[in-house]
């Protein structure tokens, strides 16, 4: 099952990333990438305003990232998204704001706290049996585009960042801030 995130919320929960820091969103993205890769699943994550409104260039393949228009906010845009789903009883939303969350309860989502789902991205060590979620089997059968049922051949079951690559990529992070 895809989530849709509210990539602030969840930032303010997390013991390593700190709001202060001009890297969180890019620190965030990176973790978010190691979850869908190891759940076998998709991710938007809509922040604040921050960099450029719209879709980011900081998305990929299996984690969107969307930035708020100056005059909006994470909440209306994820709201949005949650009443113009097709399929809303596959998607999971992370938030802590209880308006955004009513919301995607009333279209029958699955909800989660940011308090509870920052527990869930915690690396998993090798001797750790949860390593896949009940919703793991569904989440490559769902676009994140338009949130429907769809086929996705090309998708990688298992994406992984090595070392350089992370450093490139908070190196590109770093220059855009």
């Amino acid at each position: 099952m895809p989530y849709l995130i509210d990539g602030h919320n969840l930032i303010g929960q997390l013991p390593d990333i700190s709001l202060a820091d001009p890297n969180d969103e890019a620190k965030l993205v990176l973790k978010l990438i190691g979850f869908a890769a190891r759940m076998q699943t998709k991710c938007v994550v809509v922040f604040d305003q921050g960099m450029t409104a719209g879709k980011s260039r900081l998305s990929n393949g299996v984690v969107e990232v969307v930035f708020a228009a100056p005059r909006a906010n994470a909440d209306a845009i994820m709201m949005g998204r949650i009443r113009a789903t097709r399929d809303p009883r596959y998607w999971i939303v992370v938030s802590n704001d209880q308006e955004v969350l009513n919301c995607a309860r009333a279209r029958k989502m699955k909800t989660i706290r940011s308090v509870d789902f920052a527990r869930e991205l915690r690396p998993l060590s090798v001797h750790d049996k949860t390593a896949r979620s009940p919703a793991a089997p569904h989440a490559r059968a769902y676009r994140i585009k338009d949130m429907r049922p769809d086929d996705d051949p090309g998708a990688a079951e298992d994406v992984r960042l090595s070392a350089a690559e992370i450093e490139m990529w908070l190196k590109l992070f770093n220059e855009r801030k």
